[in-house]
């Protein structure tokens, strides 16, 4: 395809889930699927306009699946108006350790004993397989900054919190198949890739978040400056987590989503219980009021960003959707991982929570794997 065919192809495509949003959320099934079912029509297995394929453009899916989801879970912070040490918050915390643990340990076994791989090569693919994602669950998550419905929230704090967690086993998976330093006894591992990069990503965010958005509102409540550039706001400050936690060899998914939360905390400690959900331009310099705007203009952009992102990534990968050779002794591991392993990690995760039964049910059954894994793979 030429450059101005993609450029057509595009427009067409965006206007036309413009113009039909509402009818196709009508469909029993998610708009992501219409996505993607337009991306395999124009791909290799349907009109062939773009032969784009996995392997030989990995690393244009890494950059575009990486950029999504740095967007998606900064803007899963921003969601979360109820702090991570409350009891919703400590459910997502749950789900993304112990949980998470959990699925890598029982997917490396499915690995070894399954597919006969190796251990490195194993762990890897439950690193891979463990994340929820935070793009492609958007529909079951926390719908806006008032919602505070305790199964949103802990689906939404799990898929911001595991797509960084599950970093350490990326790289211990890596370095059983001798492509990156464990140290002695996994010292270095321990100490480096699980405590340094996990708690030091999750501080930096928090730190650039809450610093920036006390500067912002200092400026507009004070001297009404710096009015108008949430957008720049919003880009600059995951640029910035994203940026300083690589730099610090830290995790930058933890450190964006961190970001987005303790802006959102700024918000919610400064703002009085009158403010408007949806506040006009004139009350962005009021003392009362400034950071509820600010977190909802934040918010609305990173949530339009992110849908057109979600457009042009599953379009895509749907596009690059074609036959391969498999084994069909290998289609046994589908069920288990979603009718076992995640049901079984949700449950042992919350164990002695209190959550009932049914809410655990539903949890278990909206662990979406999606872009996560697709960077991750």
């Amino acid at each position: 395809m030429t450059a101005i065919t993609w450029f057509l192809l595009l427009g067409a495509l965006l206007v036309f889930l413009a113009t039909a949003d509402t009818l196709l959320r009508r469909l029993p099934l998610t708009v992501t699927m219409v996505y993607m079912a337009i991306g395999f029509a124009i791909g290799p297995m349907g009109l062939a306009w773009h032969r784009l394929y996995p392997l030989e453009n990995s690393a244009l899916l890494e950059l575009i699946s990486e950029i999504i989801v740095i967007i998606s879970l900064f803007s899963a912070g921003l969601k979360l108006r109820v702090p991570l040490w409350s009891a919703p918050g400590r459910v997502a915390v749950r789900l993304a350790s112990v949980s998470m643990m959990v699925t890598v340990g029982l997917v490396a076994l499915a690995g070894v004993w399954g597919f006969g791989l190796p251990v490195g090569a194993a762990v890897l693919l439950g690193a891979i397989l463990a994340p929820t994602d935070p793009v492609l669950a958007s529909d079951v998550q926390v719908a806006n900054e008032k919602d505070q419905d305790p199964l949103r929230f802990g689906l939404t704090g799990e898929a911001g919190l595991n797509d960084g967690t599950a970093f350490p086993f990326v790289m211990l998976g890596l370095g059983l198949l001798g492509v990156h330093e464990l140290g002695s006894f996994g010292w270095r591992w321990l100490a480096v890739d699980v405590i340094w990069a996990i708690f030091g990503g999750l501080a930096i965010g928090a730190v650039l978040g809450m610093a920036l958005a006390r500067v912002v509102l200092y400026l507009r409540r004070m001297h009404r400056e710096a009015v108008g550039t949430d957008d720049f706001l919003a880009l600059g400050l995951v640029a910035l987590a994203y940026g300083i936690a690589l730099w610090a060899h830290t995790y930058g998914f933890l450190a964006v989503f961190a970001a987005g939360l303790a802006l959102r905390q700024v918000e919610r400690m400064g703002s009085t219980e009158g403010a408007p959900s949806e506040p006009s331009d004139t009350e962005a310099t009021h003392p009362a009021h400034a950071g509820r705007f600010m977190a909802s203009a934040v918010l609305s952009f990173s949530e339009q960003l992110e849908r057109v992102a979600t457009v042009i990534v599953v379009v895509l990968i749907g596009g690059m959707i074609y036959p391969v050779l498999m084994n069909v002794g290998m289609l046994w591991f589908a069920p288990v991982l979603f009718l076992v392993i995640r049901p079984l990690s949700v449950w042992l995760g919350l164990l002695g929570s209190g959550m009932p039964t049914v809410r655990k049910g539903y949890i278990a059954w909206f662990g979406i794997r999606g872009i996560g894994s697709i960077y991750y793979l």
